[in-house]
């Protein structure tokens, strides 16, 4: 496991700023890096003391937690342009495989039995240990429920390395949530959308841990 524990979150979209509107609250520093890197800095200076803008690949070299807050179709290929640096690193996976459907929804665009979690753990580089997280909310949902009280919501997540649980449960609670592990990235399915633990899918909303026990 990397020493260096520095987060980044790589890509500004809906899901990496609503990431970022978490993590200031927190006392967590952590890097803010997209390809525009004009915006990284515009939403760095809004977050505060704590968030440093970047590119990606400073980003990447200089980060041991990199949630990747990329579409599915770009996983892949951002892999293979950094694995060196990605080597031995935890990649934060909240990536969901959809498209826009003809009917104004959403559909899946890999096999109805598979997860991006499976398909993005199988080009991973040497030691990079990949969690399937931050993705079981939509982006308006993760800014809502994050730091509710009395009782946090839950954000299940699911990976094959247990070693690296209490790095991602510490990510998820600065995030201002209760962290939930379903199992292996066999499991991520679940927590895909259309999963029975995705907001979009069977479970339909957001839940505290009492709530989520019946589920898993």
């Amino acid at each position: 496991m990397t020493t260096n524990q520095t987060v980044a979150v790589v890509g500004l979209g809906n899901i990496g700023q609503a990431v970022g509107t978490n993590l200031s609250k927190s006392d967590r520093i952590f890097i803010a890096a997209d390809r525009n890197v004009e915006k990284a800095a515009t939403l760095a200076e809004q977050w505060g003391v704590n968030a440093k803008a970047s590119d990606i690949a400073s980003a990447v070299k200089n980060a041991g937690i990199i949630i990747l807050s990329i579409p599915f179709e770009a996983v892949a290929g951002f892999i293979k342009d950094h694995e060196n640096d990605l080597e031995g690193k935890i990649i934060i996976d909240p990536s969901n495989p959809i498209a826009p459907d003809e009917n104004g929804g959403f559909k899946k665009i890999i096999d109805a039995n598979n997860s991006a979690g499976q398909i993005n753990a199988a080009s991973l580089p040497n030691g990079a240990k990949l969690v399937k997280a931050l993705g079981t909310l939509g982006a308006a949902s993760l800014i809502k429920a994050a730091y509710q009280a009395p009782e946090k919501a839950v954000l299940f997540y699911a990976n094959d390395d247990t070693s690296v649980d209490s790095e991602v449960e510490d990510l998820i609670r600065d995030n201002g949530f209760q962290a939930v592990r379903v199992g292996g990235i066999d499991q991520s399915i679940r927590i895909e959308v259309f999963g029975d633990l995705h907001e979009f899918g069977a479970l339909g909303k957001t839940v505290n841990l009492a709530e989520a026990k019946t589920k898993i």
